[in-house]
């Protein structure tokens, strides 16, 4: 006789199906739209309707006042209100695995960084490429992946496996593989290294038990796994960005100039660094819906 499911875990389960079955609602819709117009009527979307009512404003406006306090309210709103707007379009803009992919094979990565990409991968040599949740992260892999670059992507798991399920899909329709974070992905994305590949991270979300780094003047718990990964491989350490520009619809990718290499710590701290450079020039691109400054548990 089959065991009861907990009706904790069952309730937890229908909440997770009922909320991908909205999300999917809201994508299928979208997609049934023209490129342009799709892109700015989700970022309308989550900018009105979904970051109120899920809580994003209030957490975004909640870390702006932790780390711009010096910023008059009307500003600090102003920066979530837009943030959520990319939100929105980064989200959809991932869903379109057409559309998106094609209209990336026609931009330009450019930065000093790029050069150095096209060395290592002309001699076998892997690369590891870490960016932050700023612009469209998704934007600058398929650029290069267009360019026949072979780029993994490392992702986290999300805690709705129904939604986990078909955005690992989305990852995947951009090109080249993609690994799930901790020991099921790890032999996957260390062959990958080995043969020479390009590995794509992000590294700004809370890591529990990682250790602590500046980050916008405020300490956060940061992974170190981009530094080791490329000191283990010897492989350069490329941050870069898919930079959102004022037409909302197109990018500039810029590959920075690679982490001198020298120990996981002081490399992981240059990674926070390149990326805080960015968002305090531009603050409305990066997701300040995350909950990255959080105590260690």
């Amino acid at each position: 006789m089959a065991k009861e499911e907990p009706t904790g875990l069952t309730q937890r389960r229908i909440g997770h199906y009922l909320t991908n079955a909205v999300i999917v609602g809201l994508i299928k819709g979208a997609l049934l739209l023209p490129y342009a117009t799709r892109v700015r009527a989700m970022g309308w979307i989550v900018q009105h309707a979904v970051g109120p009512l899920a809580g994003y404003r209030k957490r975004a406006l909640d870390n702006l006042a932790m780390i711009r306090p010096d910023l008059p309210l009307a500003r600090r709103q102003q920066i979530a209100q837009r943030c959520l707007n990319n939100v929105g379009r980064t989200f959809i803009e991932n869903y379109s695995a057409d559309d998106f992919p094609d209209r990336m094979a026609k931009n330009t990565p450019g930065g000093p960084g790029m050069a150095v990409l096209e060395k290592a991968a002309s001699d076998g040599r892997a690369v590891v490429l870490a960016t932050g949740h700023f612009g469209n992260y998704e934007a600058t892999r398929a650029a290069l992946v267009a360019r026949g670059f072979n780029i993994g992507g490392l992702y986290r798991n999300m805690k709705n496996p129904y939604f986990n399920a078909h955005y690992v899909k989305t990852m995947e329709a951009f090109g080249g593989p993609v690994f799930p974070q901790g020991r099921k992905g790890t032999a996957g994305f260390v062959r990958h290294l080995k043969d020479g590949g390009q590995l794509v991270l992000l590294f700004d979300q809370h890591v529990f038990r990682a250790p602590t780094f500046d980050f916008l003047g405020q300490p956060a718990h940061t992974a170190l796994s981009a530094a080791e990964l490329a000191l283990r491989y010897d492989a350069p350490l490329i941050p870069f960005y898919g930079i959102r520009q004022a037409d909302g619809l197109s990018f500039e990718t810029v590959l920075e100039a690679p982490i001198p290499p020298s120990d996981a710590e002081t490399m992981t701290q240059a990674l926070s660094d390149s990326l805080a450079a960015r968002v305090n020039d531009d603050p409305e691109q990066w997701f300040w819906v995350h909950r990255r400054w959080r105590p260690q548990k």
